[in-house]
């Protein structure tokens, strides 16, 4: 709605806000470009009002309207799937949102894809988040849609300010009905959920570390990478960040934000295509810890803290008659109720 807040103006180190996006009700204005009483009752949303020996019914809008209706979503995955945690149905939440054509129409975009500049692509999810919430997306999976949910943990750091654990998942994909469809378009998608901890003893964010307790990141495995070189990579990766000399990952183009962009904040979601033979040879999703405060600032001993986290791995193609869900389902032992 048009009074959404953003972090466009930000500084490009600071978390991608909002998450997501919903319908908030609109404003009006006249001829002359003037409010028309500033927001008219026929275009607000209708609630139930807190002074009801008044009036059952009143308005609501703007922000707090779409924190309501996405606080409902949070509800409705809650009271279904019970044993999920809050970091699972933030994940479900931001990884069932799409952009709708008017915000693409907003940044220039005819088609979003991997090929669309990095730099566009930031300009949408800081104006934005990753779009409007699809409770029939995070609550079920179609055939030929599905989504893996993990819900895992691991020890960041070890005392001595040394980093600790990363955790490697072995996707079940069904590998002989990836390679049949050959050529075919697949998008992958990954979300990762975490809370941290604020720093208690900074204001802002003066250097890179000082303000999250601990931070993580995913990456998956390349195509012929093995196992051992995958891990081998990731304690790469772990060593560029601690030294502030990331590079890009050899795959980032095949992202639709990349691994520098997508690493903001503590969640991190982001969208993979390319064919259904490549994604095959994808097998394994790194979970990994970089610095943050728990580690560093030793006079607290946060340094053996467990954090908790949700990984959200959704694959999909247009292809019909694909029995991707059943297959994963027979291979890791769900039942399927007839």
């Amino acid at each position: 709605n048009p009074a959404s807040t953003t972090s466009h103006v930000w500084e490009r180190q600071w978390p991608i806000k909002p998450d997501v996006v919903f319908e908030g009700g609109n404003w009006a204005r006249d001829a002359y470009n003037s409010a028309i009483g500033g927001d008219p009752d026929e275009i607000r949303l209708l609630t139930t009002n807190n002074e009801f020996t008044n009036n059952y019914f009143t308005i609501t809008g703007d922000t707090s309207a779409a924190t309501a209706q996405v606080a409902r979503i949070a509800a409705i995955i809650q009271k279904t799937y019970p044993e999920l945690w809050p970091e699972t149905i933030r994940a479900l939440i931001v990884h069932s949102a799409e952009w709708t054509p008017a915000m693409l129409r907003r940044w220039k975009i005819e088609q979003l894809s991997t090929s669309t500049r990095k730099s566009v692509v930031e300009n949408l999810i800081r104006y934005c988040g990753f779009g409007v919430p699809d409770i029939t997306k995070a609550l079920h999976c179609a055939e030929n849609s599905l989504n893996l949910v993990i819900q895992s943990s691991l020890y960041p750091y070890a005392k001595g300010k040394k980093m600790r654990d990363m955790n490697l998942h072995e996707i079940p994909w069904p590998e002989d009905i990836l390679r049949d469809l050959g050529e075919t378009p697949v998008t992958l998608r990954v979300t990762l959920s975490y809370f941290i901890e604020p720093n208690p003893g900074e204001r802002g964010w003066k250097k890179r570390h000082n303000y999250q307790s601990h931070g993580l990141r995913f990456d998956i495995q390349t195509p012929y990478e093995t196992r051992d070189q995958f891990r081998s990579r990731i304690n790469n990766l772990v060593r560029e960040e601690e030294n502030l000399t990331t590079q890009s990952s050899s795959d980032s183009s095949e992202w639709l934000l990349g691994d520098r962009l997508r690493h903001k904040g503590s969640i991190h979601s982001d969208i993979w295509q390319g064919t259904a033979i490549d994604l095959a040879s994808r097998k394994h999703i790194g979970v990994y810890p970089v610095v943050g405060w728990w580690r560093e600032h030793t006079v607290h001993e946060k340094w053996n803290n467990l954090a908790r986290y949700a990984l959200i791995v959704s694959i999909s193609t247009p292809a019909e008659n694909v029995q991707l869900y059943t297959a994963i389902a027979n291979r890791i032992g769900i039942q399927i109720t007839v």
